[in-house]
């Protein structure tokens, strides 16, 4: 493949899967300026890595990677900024708003792993990314499905 097929094709790719990296981005990620910042380097990083993708999994499965690792690489350099919530009127725009938030307070693993399953993506699939075990993943998942439930209720009641 020349390099400007290469280029369009990545290009391509990613316009394609950019709701991975808004979503990520915007699960992390507060500052609007940390997130135009963080969004370049993973673009970077996935441009970079790209050569070596050998397309043994699927594009957006690999984007998820990249984005993932480079959004946890640049939280460790900075401190947790605080959750923020939205108050709306909208019954069911609030209770997205709540899962949103309740999300965002997870732990970095059980973030992720909630995010990988909510978009779609199976225990085996979300195992190649992480590096889990699909068993693992399954506990996992079961464990912080209870703990946003608990919360919910515990919103719900106030």
């Amino acid at each position: 493949m020349k390099e400007n097929e290469k280029e369009r094709e990545f290009i391509n790719q990613v316009e394609m899967h950019q709701g991975i990296i808004h979503k990520i981005i915007g699960l992390y990620i507060d500052n609007d300026e940390d997130k135009r910042d963080v969004r370049q380097e993973i673009l970077c990083q996935a441009w970079k890595g790209y050569a070596h993708f050998k397309g043994q999994s699927k594009f957006s499965t690999w984007l998820y990677k990249v984005t993932l690792n480079t959004v946890l690489n640049h939280q460790k350099k900075k401190p947790q900024a605080e959750v923020q919530t939205i108050d709306e009127s909208d019954q069911s725009t609030e209770k997205h708003e709540l899962l949103y938030s309740i999300i965002k307070e997870l732990n970095e693993v059980d973030k992720m792993l909630i995010t990988l399953h909510l978009d779609g993506y199976g225990n085996i699939e979300i195992a190649k990314i992480t590096g889990m075990t699909s068993n693992h993943i399954n506990v996992k998942l079961y464990r912080i499905k209870k703990v946003i439930a608990e919360r919910f209720k515990i919103e719900d009641a106030q």
